[in-house]
């Protein structure tokens, strides 16, 4: 596969995604972030790279307080526009993440499903969103991030996988640039029903990925520590060979 270009993070979005067979899951997943980070309801919740805004709408059915950033306007109109017809405490802002300034305003942090986690221009640029994850917590705040695992990575990729959602199946590629710690994805979703022809996947994104001692390093320096590591969203204890990630931390 080809890299897409650098900024690919600002022009691929669609609601098609609501489509995709991990949308299924969200409530379990909300479920998992109450649990494992001991939420009451009275926290307000910052939600980065929030996307059509599945778990900051779920999340303030069930009564907290949520902000929902999003670099995709017509993410942010979509999400804004349920908000308000089901007249829930959430408000969603499109906004890069660099560009955000919040300091010690909110209880907890989530990057779901990458949650823009490595998907920037280079190194520098992609340590910007962990600045903005630890300024915008209060002390002993809670972060959680669900990403991929560069581990696996190093000794999985290349390869091909099949998921079967409910409306279709999700074919996904997966390259490998060592030197960079850099995954080129590609994907491509077939609806049940119409005829499947051999799929080619030409180009894909570049996402940064991180082992867990690159995050507990990098968290470190920031005045956060690691608290919990989960291979998924059943809470399975993380392994190198787990392709998931899931990571609890706190601010100190």
């Amino acid at each position: 596969m080809q890299r897409m270009d650098s900024d690919w993070y600002r022009k691929i979005w669609t609601l098609d995604i609501q489509d995709q067979s991990w949308v299924e899951d969200t409530e379990r997943q909300v479920d998992f972030i109450v649990t494992k980070l001991n939420l009451t309801g009275k926290e307000r919740i910052l939600d980065l790279a929030c996307g059509f805004g599945r778990h900051s709408l779920e999340l303030s059915r069930r009564g907290f307080d949520v902000t929902g950033i999003d670099i995709t306007p017509e993410y942010v109109e979509f999400a804004s526009k349920l908000a308000l017809r089901e007249h829930l405490n959430a408000h969603f802002l499109c906004e890069d993440i660099r560009q955000l300034h919040y300091m010690g305003e909110f209880d907890v942090v989530l990057n779901m499903a990458d949650g823009a986690i490595g998907y920037l221009e280079n190194d520098t640029e992609n340590h910007r969103v962990f600045e903005v994850i630890s300024a915008a917590l209060r002390p002993g705040g809670k972060h959680l991030m669900d990403i991929m695992n560069a581990s696996y990575a190093q000794t999985h990729f290349p390869c091909k996988l099949w998921d079967a959602g409910e409306k279709g199946l999700t074919l996904s590629q997966f390259e490998w640039e060592n030197g960079t710690k850099t995954l080129i994805y590609g994907q491509k979703d077939f609806p049940y029903g119409k005829v499947l022809h051999k799929p080619e996947i030409l180009e894909g994104n570049p996402i940064r990925l991180y082992t867990i001692e690159e995050i507990e390093q990098i968290f470190t320096a920031l005045g956060m520590r690691v608290t919990q590591c989960f291979a998924d969203f059943s809470g399975h204890k993380l392994t190198d060979n787990d392709i998931q990630m899931i990571v609890c931390s706190e601010k100190l």
